[in-house]
């Protein structure tokens, strides 16, 4: 059975960091390119980021580029997402996805992803 957990979100003000954590189970990374996006009240889901299971190449919008970072750790199948400079406008559901033989995944909406985990919340207080 394909699992996928988010942990790590919170409350923290402006200007402050997170990680988050998708550990996933029921699927080997490399067959998968695995995302990141979020959702506000009201708002599409949208998204901030995704690395290539197989190969580590990340990929980010410019609305995160700079300030969030994707990486994997094969191992404990797990990807993370730090998070600096965090802004209320980036308050949100951030949900982790993931994707059977999308490798390069940048832009590519959620439409394409298989899997889902359950959301882990996020909010930046100005």
């Amino acid at each position: 059975e394909v699992q996928l957990v988010e942990s790590g979100g919170g409350l923290v003000q402006a200007g402050g960091s997170l990680r988050l954590s998708c550990a996933a189970s029921g699927f080997t990374f490399r067959h998968y390119g695995i995302g990141w996006f979020r959702q506000a009240p009201g708002k599409e889901r949208e998204w901030v980021s995704c690395i290539d299971g197989n190969d580590g190449s990340t990929y980010y919008p410019n609305s995160v580029k700079g300030r969030f970072t994707i990486s994997k750790d094969n191992a404990k199948n797990t990807v993370y997402l730090q998070m600096n400079s965090l802004q209320p406008d980036d308050t949100a559901v951030y949900y982790c996805g993931a994707a059977y033989m999308l490798y390069y995944c940048s832009g590519y909406g959620s439409d394409y992803y298989d899997y889902w985990g359950q959301g882990t919340q996020v909010t930046v207080s100005s």
